[in-house]
């Protein structure tokens, strides 16, 4: 839950007594994100008293103004805290806005009816798959688990070491497994291959911030991909898992994981996918064969050898007999590798092996064209043709992996007429299982609370996404509008299940997760583990709540979700779940784009710094900096507010501190101007080299930019309405934007193509440049290309040396653009995205 939002969602989603005939703890719970025009739109009412509604409204949020009714809510009677529910239907209402449903007395949280609404969400997602990296860890710049690992269970190479260095971590603990690594692998490609234009470019392949030219999927499953390569070093061996529940020792981060296995050897354990029961320590596993980890690899090779090639044509050329010998391997031992447990009797338990073979023969059908991996497919469909949990109560941890079959799709995507047609049912019989167990329940939910339930859930909606792409069979959307919706905010306890998604809304703040509770770095993007039944959550060892439980009030015997980095079974994200995720939010943005919607996106300079905004508007944002001079402050605020223009000002701890600027300060914060942090010193971060060296290690960079925000704070402005940040003399490079990330701040910098940031140079200078000069080059860049989206940087002051002040011309340029057709916006407004 987003605690400094804790009164606005009180307000926004309890009522206690705002209707003559008080419903008491009443709700409407809606998808946060919003909806699109013409997506299934229901909202859900639920009361702890026994009420009848007989209609609701639809409302402008801005105006209050009614633009829709209906008298048709459904009854849907008690489901887990709630005596009374009713699904809200207003599908019909299509018309872009912000808006708020209300019942009874009752007002939703405000959402938007929008085409952009799901925008950038698959790329956002991908933040967190950079936080799970191992090996160099991008967030945190720090290396770890450089010592990975030596063998176990294979007798030819028992001990010995082999170098599988990288992948991601599972989850908040710091193991590695191929089942859910491959399986993420293959999701990335497969939302890469099918959406590929939902994704930009914002990283390098590191993961460090700054575009590479590649795609950020394909950077993410790329590193993936290589330590599949590395867990799979000959045709003969494939490795099943890094590390084992010994990892379980307490709260630490990434790069400081003093966990040792065996005093006598470097690095993790490393275990061979056999058919061997394994175990460490005390407990083993059950184990039959070595086909759910092979299919597992060769289904990611063989996609891999397809979509990777466009990038990396050499590096992909050993993928397609990588695949053939991984399945090979496969039929050669069929049968289930789990993972291996230690010291307790936890692993994952997977049972069923088929689907693996199956997605491994699809995706070798359509990446040979070869008609024997076409009919053995086929058959491994036939022998499993709905995925094993779909139906059932409850299910044993990861009993069924992965939890989506996407071997069905891959298969049937494939094939011709009735085959394609007999496939695609499979998927049809288990979204009916789903429909007959949800329809009856307000929330339409079929999926059984257990352990990572948003798992099943993303499954699910992925699962009547492809049926429907295959069949165009409507039948099933409905259920996955709500299951969709669940995910974000249409559920028990109105939060989204996502962390930092979406940026205004109720989400997870306290994630079960070390670099939360250690550093307060969020885990932004992390699809969290959801909800479990109550049974499970009274049963768990070792769950003990850090604060007071703010869902209390909603949760019940059926089920429980609280936010806390205390409740490991519900607030946990995962790497799979989160990778699996991508490729249902990039379909969404690939159905808005294909009713010709077109999506915003910043530009970015090589550093990772936002250096453009929204380019489809004729709108610009003045930016000044200020640290020593600020002789022109004075007649800049006169002028900006002269033309009603509200820029923003990024001024050094030097400069807050200096009380001849505090009245400057204090007007402009009362005209309603930006003000934001420059660094406390005007430190220079980065040397003037083309490699801008660093000059400050991480605790200095963090402790000046601190002290910035504590000068700030004196003034009234606190850091999180404060969140964009103007390096020092304009320059960094891609470590520092990644430490004020961790910071939660967002670096940003002057749109490069005029001499506007030019204005302190004094003649004695080599880069001197005059204000003519100046203004000179900020017609002729409107004039070659446009100033859409420009942030247009100037300084507060200039030394004495300089007579020739730019601001001087500031009336005379804004003037100027205006009479070409632009605006002056705020900061917010020229990096909103939507169009």
């Amino acid at each position: 839950m987003k605690k400094f939002l804790v009164l606005i969602f009180l307000s926004a989603h309890t009522l206690y007594a705002l209707h003559p005939e008080d419903p008491g703890i009443a709700v409407i719970r809606i998808n946060q994100l919003g909806y699109t025009p013409e997506s299934i739109k229901v909202a859900v009412f639920g009361a702890k008293k026994d009420l009848k509604i007989d209609s609701f409204t639809l409302h402008d949020a801005t105006s209050g103004n009614e633009v829709f009714a209906s008298e048709n809510p459904v009854p849907k009677g008690a489901y887990g805290p709630f005596t009374s529910t009713y699904r809200l239907p207003f599908s019909d209402y299509d018309v872009p806005g912000e808006y708020y449903v209300q019942a009874k007395g009752v007002r939703s949280p405000a959402f938007w009816i929008a085409p952009d609404v799901y925008d950038h969400t698959a790329d956002f997602l991908l933040e967190y798959m950079r936080q799970q990296r191992c090996g160099y860890n991008p967030y945190l710049t720090a290396t770890c688990h450089l010592d990975d690992g030596y063998i176990l269970y294979n007798p030819d190479k028992e001990g010995q070491r082999t170098d599988v260095t990288g992948g991601w971590h599972d989850a908040s603990d710091y193991l590695q497994y191929t089942a859910t690594s491959a399986n993420a692998v293959f999701q990335l490609l497969l939302a890469y291959r099918d959406n590929p234009e939902a994704f930009g470019d914002a990283y390098k392949a590191n993961g460090l911030p700054g575009p590479n030219g590649i795609p950020d999927i394909i950077d993410e499953a790329k590193w993936g991909m290589d330590w599949l390569k590395k867990m799979n070093p000959s045709a003969t061996e494939y490795y099943n898992q890094i590390a084992d529940d010994r990892d379980h020792a307490g709260y630490r981060l990434p790069n400081k994981d003093s966990v040792v296995y065996d005093p006598e050897r470097k690095g993790r354990p490393v275990y061979l996918a056999s058919g061997e029961k394994q175990g460490a320590v005390k407990y083993k596993n059950r184990s039959t064969g070595a086909a759910s980890t092979a299919g597992k690899y060769a289904s990611a090779f063989a996609l891999g050898a397809t979509v990777l090639k466009d990038f990396y044509p050499e590096y992909s050329e050993d993928l397609p007999q990588r695949a053939k010998n991984a399945y090979s391997y496969g039929k050669q031992h069929p049968g289930v590798s789990q993972t291996a447990p230690g010291r307790a009797p936890y692993f994952y338990e997977e049972e069923n092996w088929v689907d693996d073979m199956e997605l491994a023969a699809s995706s070798l059908y359509r990446l040979t064209k070869n008609p024997k991996y076409k009919d053995q497919a086929l058959r491994y469909a036939s022998e499993e043709k709905t995925t094993p949990w779909i139906g059932r109560d409850t299910v044993l941890h990861y009993q069924y992996y992965p939890f989506l079959n996407a071997g069905h799709y891959e298969l049937a995507s494939a094939l011709k007429a009735d085959e394609r047609s007999d496939v695609a049912t499979y998927y049809d019989m288990g979204l009916q299982m789903l429909h007959t167990r949800g329809k009856d329940n307000p929330f339409y939910m079929g999926i059984p609370f257990v352990w990572c339930s948003n798992n099943f859930v993303t499954a699910a909606v992925t699962q009547s996404r492809l049926y429907h792409r295959l069949t165009d069979d409507k039948t099933y959307l409905e259920m996955e509008a709500a299951l969709r919706d669940w995910l974000f905010g249409c559920n028990i306890w109105g939060t989204s299940m996502i962390v930092g998604l979406p940026e205004d809304g109720d989400y997870p703040m306290d994630p079960h997760s070390s670099l939360w509770l250690l550093e307060q770095y969020q885990t932004d993007g992390g699809l969290v583990d959801g909800p479990v039944y109550g049974s499970i959550a009274n049963s768990l060892i070792g769950v003990e709540l850090h604060d007071e439980d703010e869902y209390a009030e909603f949760q019940s015997d059926l089920v429980v979700y609280q936010d806390d980095i205390g409740s490991y079974s519900t607030n946990e994200p995962t790497m799979d779940g989160t990778a699996s995720l991508v490729y249902y939010l990039s379909s969404l943005e690939g159905e808005s784009r294909a009713k010709g919607h077109q999506k915003h996106a910043y530009t970015y300079d090589k550093t990772g710094a936002i250096v453009r905004g929204n380019t489809s508007r004729k709108i610009i944002h003045l930016m000044f900096s200020g640290d020593e001079y600020a002789d022109g402050a004075d007649e800049i605020l006169n002028i900006l507010h002269k033309h009603n223009i509200k820029a923003s000002f990024f001024l050094t701890g030097n400069f807050y501190r200096n009380r001849q600027f505090a009245a400057f300060i204090e007007r402009a914060k009362e005209l309603g101007h930006y003000l934001g942090a420059h660094s406390d010193k005007h430190l220079l971060y980065n040397d003037w080299t083309e490699q801008k060296k660093l000059l400050v290690n991480q605790g200095e960079f963090k402790a000046d930019v601190n002290a910035n925000y504590v000068e700030m704070e004196k003034f009234g402005i606190q850091k999180e309405d404060a969140p964009y940040f103007l390096p020092p003399y304009e320059w960094n490079n891609d470590i520092i934007t990644q430490w004020a990330d961790q910071m939660g701040l967002q670096l940003i910098n002057f749109t490069p193509g005029t001499l506007s940031h030019a204005d302190y140079t004094t003649p004695d200078m080599e880069n001197y440049r005059s204000t003519d000069a100046i203004f000179e080059s900020i017609l002729s860049q409107e004039k070659k290309e446009n100033l859409n989206g420009f942030l247009l940087l100037s300084h507060l002051g200039t030394p004495p040396a300089r007579t020739d002040k730019f601001y001087s011309r500031l009336d005379e340029l804004i003037s100027t653009l205006q009479g070409e057709g632009y605006r002056f916006g705020t900061l917010n407004e020229v990096l909103d995205l939507k169009g």
